[in-house]
């Protein structure tokens, strides 16, 4: 069982920027290719940027490309999402996900029902 823990979220104005970061507990990260979602007040949780074990490869919404990033550091264990041109829509509960590593990542990256593993999510709320 992989428990995941996100810190890092928060209060910003418009324009600011925020860092989210997961990190495992009792398990090395470098074999889970990692996710985040985001669910905002009654709407479905949807794929906001996804990063393979070994962080060769990013993937990311639409809607938040070029201003969000997410990226990993294995030898700290842990994945971040840098966050930066926040607006008001960003506003919502970020999760971290994990899931083993296969070749289905690939085609499957954006799906939350891929995903096995899944922290308690941080609340970022963007003030206009």
């Amino acid at each position: 069982q992989v428990q995941l823990v996100e810190s890092g979220g928060g209060l910003v104005q418009a324009g600011g920027s925020l860092s989210l970061s997961c990190a495992p507990s009792g398990r090395t990260f470098s074999n889970y290719a990692t996710g985040w979602f985001r669910q905002a007040l009654g709407k479905e949780r949807q794929f906001v940027a996804a990063i393979t074990w070994i962080g060769d490869n990013t993937y990311y919404a639409g809607s938040v490309k070029g201003r969000f990033t997410i990226y990993r550091d294995n030898a700290k264990n842990a994945v971040y999402l840098q966050m930066n041109s926040l607006q008001a829509e960003d506003t919502a509960v970020y999760y971290c996900a994990a899931r083993t590593s296969s070749s289905s990542f690939y085609s499957s990256y954006d799906s939350r029902y891929e995903y096995k593993y899944w922290g308690q999510g941080t609340q970022v709320t963007v003030s206009s």
